[in-house]
């Protein structure tokens, strides 16, 4: 990697650019979103970001440190405020989960994002060389649908949800809709697409709970 990164290091003439971490972030979080954690070079994310390699290896380490670094931002500018919807004590669980599905859904299908889930799309590209990267992915993963998990819990401890509702398994089958809406809008499913596998998982709500 010291290698690569001494390859990608250009002269620059004037007075130094500050080192705009967030903002580098989200560009690299672009990049890597699009096309893959192995397919983006360090060289795609020198030119994207703008900085100088020596500064994002001296912030990052190496291109893995630089990925989970925008698995994080992309947790917290995405991922968090999706799960912020579920929890409003105000809302029915049906509203929650209308308005939680609805955020996720204009994610996947935004014009300012690739589509898709970052997390999903990212996975879904992985070689079987970068264990550590997956294993990050998967554990990442498995805490979106514990919060999920934990929202219908919280919602069968009020008595809005029938005791012997299995929630793992709803949570189980909630998640697949949500990759399966993940790998449409891929695809290139537009958003009243999503809305409406949105408004059909909904109907199905009533005879979920009788499992």
């Amino acid at each position: 990697m010291t290698t690569d990164i001494t390859s990608c290091v250009k002269k620059s003439r004037g007075r130094p650019k500050v080192f705009d971490r967030d903002a580098a972030l989200d560009k690299a979080m672009t990049l890597f979103w699009q096309h893959g954690y192995e397919a983006t070079s360090l060289s795609d994310l020198v030119e994207a970001t703008g900085a100088k390699a020596p500064t994002l290896y001296a912030e990052f380490t190496n291109k893995e440190g630089l990925f989970r670094a925008v698995l994080d931002r992309y947790i917290t500018r995405f991922a968090a405020k999706h799960e912020a919807q579920l929890f409003c004590e105000e809302k029915t669980v049906e509203q929650a989960l209308q308005d939680y599905f609805a955020a996720v859904a204009a994610c996947f299908t935004s014009k300012d994002t690739p589509a898709g889930c970052f997390m999903i799309n990212t996975s879904a590209t992985l070689a079987a060389s970068s264990k550590e990267i997956a294993n990050t992915v998967k554990s990442r993963h498995a805490m979106q649908e514990e919060t999920l998990g934990e929202f219908l819990r919280q919602r069968q401890s009020r008595g809005e949800i029938p005791a012997q509702c299995n929630t793992v398994e709803l949570t189980q089958f909630l998640c697949c809709v949500l990759q399966g809406m993940s790998i449409s809008a891929r695809e290139g499913a537009s958003l009243e697409k999503l809305q409406s596998v949105t408004r059909t998982t909904l109907r199905l709500w009533p005879e979920l709970l009788k499992g």
